[in-house]
């Protein structure tokens, strides 16, 4: 799943675009919403979504990924 920009949330700082190792985000310019232009390309890396100061990103997993996925407990 590719990663989803929340309008109402974000302010247009083009971060999410800036860091994205694979360019995921089209070419943004500050001030406007940045458009996820390659949604196949993600590694949901979540770099984006830690990143973002108004937490404005949400990214989900793919169901394959996400059977992978334990809970380390006890620590």
């Amino acid at each position: 799943m590719p990663p989803t920009i929340s309008k109402n949330k974000c302010n247009g700082c083009t971060l999410c675009a800036q860091i994205c190792p694979l360019d995921v985000f089209g070419p943004a310019a500050p001030g406007q919403v940045p458009e996820v232009r390659y949604p196949d390309e993600c590694w949901h890396c979540r770099a984006c979504v830690i990143d973002c100061p108004k937490g404005a990103i949400d990214l989900k997993y793919p169901l394959p990924l996400m059977m992978l996925h334990q809970v380390v407990r006890g620590k």
